[in-house]
This record gives C-alpha cells, structure tokens and sequence, in this order.
C-alpha cells in the first residue's frame, strides 16, 4: 500500500459524514431563524472534518502504542497496528493536522465575528483550542480520557452540544432553547456510535485496561443504554418538530429514524459481539441522513 493510501486509511474517511451532522443541523436551525451564509458554512465543515481527522490520527496512535489496537479487536486494521505508518510518521500527521485545524478556526471565527466582537472571538478560540485537546486526548497520553469512562461525555458534549448550537452561532450569535433538542438528539445519536463500537470491541477493551462505559457496565446494559440514547434523539427531534408546528415536510427528517429502529432489533437479538461490527456503519449512516434530511427540509422548503 502506498503511503497516500496508507494515510487514508488513517484518515477513516468513513467516518466523516458522522462528524459533520452537527454542522448540517446547525447550519439549517440557523436558517431557519432567518440566518445564512455560504463562508461560514464551508470553513465550519472544514473546521469539523479537520477536527475529526486529527481525533482520528491519535485513536490510531494513541490505541497503538498503548496495545489496545491488536489481534484481538474484531474492527479494521488500524495503520499503526498494521505497520503502514510508523510512530514517527503518525506524530507528524497530528502536528500538520493540528496547525491545519488552527488555520481553520481562525478563519471560521473572523469570518464569523470579524475583529469587532471580541467575547465572542474569545470563546469560540477557547473551543476551537478544546476541540484539538479532546480530539488528541481521547486516547493519547497516561490520562486519557477514553480509557477512563468519560468518551460518551465528550462524544457529546463536542459533536452534539458545540457541533448543533455552536455552529448555529456562528450565524445567529445567539442561542434558543428549542435548538437545544437537535442538538441532544445528534449527541446521543453520535454517542450510541461510539457506544456501538464499544460493545463490539469490549472483550479486548477489558483486556487492555480500555475502561469504557461497556467495560464498567457489562454487555447487557451497555444494549439497554444503546437503546435509551437513540430513543432520547428520536423524542427530542419529535418535540422539536411538534413545537415548531410545521407543515409536513418538517416531519421528513424523521423517517431516518426507521433504519435506526430496525438496528435497534438487531441490536437486541444479537448476543456475540462481532456481529455488531455491521451494525456501525448503518448508525453513523442513519445519523447523517437524519441531520441531511433536516439540513435540506429547513434549509430549503421551511
């Protein structure tokens, strides 16, 4: 495999889409409060998709030093795990991609707040500089915070809480409570992906002292906890939709929540945990439609 590839690998492209549904929603909520701009809105994906990619650099490097990344775990092969890119080359791809994501959030805050509000500059620098620590931190380093239980909270509170409202923000400078309710619901619904991917990896997760939510928990009530926090994203997203009194077309983006339920069935027949490795593809891909086909119904016909 060439390098380029082998950095691709990296990269996980897959998981991308999931990343920017935050943006989406945020992006159509402020529209929807009469808001828009095209800038804004290209610079806060890119902005996302750096932070991801950079996450995604250290869980490689991060897993792979520490052992975690082995024969043992039923996901992909990751590139330091598979020997397509040293220790050393993974080091230098955080650094880049760290400087790239810097570059990104100063773009994304002049062109949002430009040199006149200096609070709100302030804060959204402040986020940008957390989002590149939680991002490496996850799994990098003797303290990191997914081995210790607290990657459901980060999940989150990043790419439900700051990804929806923060990125709303960004066009409105202002906040409601009602955007708070897509926002839950892209957090949990981000928060069951990782906890999928935690109950299909938690036999060698325990082995190496990876203590996540379903390592604390058990397999079992790790499926029921799955099956509350997708329940929690399809009532905040009903009453959002309720409140807001609509026509129909802002109930479409609902009809992502079908594939979720019928996930939610082959979640709870299932009893070995390899199986669900299939099954976190269909979440992450169901998210994206849920926050698409909100993007396009708020954004375009409301």
């Amino acid at each position: 495999m060439s390098k380029f590839k082998a950095w691709v690998n990296a990269a996980r492209l897959r998981t991308l889409p999931l990343s920017i549904s935050g943006i989406l929603v945020g992006t159509a909520l402020a529209n929807f409060y009469g808001y828009s701009n095209t800038v804004i809105f290209i610079l806060a994906l890119l902005t996302t998709i750096g932070f991801q990619v950079t996450s995604n650099f250290a869980n490689d490097y991060g897993d792979g030093v520490k052992g975690t990344d082995n024969d043992e775990r039923i996901g992909p092969k990751r590139a330091y795990q598979s020997g397509l890119l040293s220790r050393k080359e993974l080091k230098k791809g955080i650094i880049v991609s760290i400087m790239i994501n810097l570059v990104l959030v100063l773009f994304v805050v002049y062109f949002s707040f430009g040199t006149e509000n200096l609070d709100n500059t302030l804060v959204f620098l402040i986020l940008g500089l957390a989002s590149v620590w939680a991002a490496i931190r996850y799994t990098v380093g003797n303290s990191a915070y997914g081995y210790k239980g607290l990657g459901d909270v980060f999940v989150f509170l990043f790419f439900g809480l700051l990804g929806v409202v923060g990125s709303m923000f960004l066009f409105t400078k202002n906040v409601t409570l009602l955007s708070f309710l897509p926002a839950i619901a892209i957090g949990t619904l981000s928060t069951a992906v990782l906890n999928l991917n935690n109950l299909r990896d938690h036999i060698s997760d325990k082995k190496s002292n990876k203590n996540t939510l379903v390592v604390f928990m058990g397999f079992e009530n790790g499926k029921v906890y799955h099956y509350v926090l997708i329940l929690v994203a399809f009532i905040c997203m009903l009453c959002f939709t309720l409140l807001n009194k609509g026509s129909l077309v802002g109930y479409v983006h609902l009809l992502a929540f079908i594939p979720m339920f019928i996930h939610l069935i082959k979640v709870y027949k299932t009893e070995e945990p390899r199986s669900l490795d299939v099954e976190l593809k269909k979440l992450a891909l169901s998210t994206f439609l849920l926050a698409l086909l909100f993007y396009l119904c708020y954004n375009y016909f409301l």
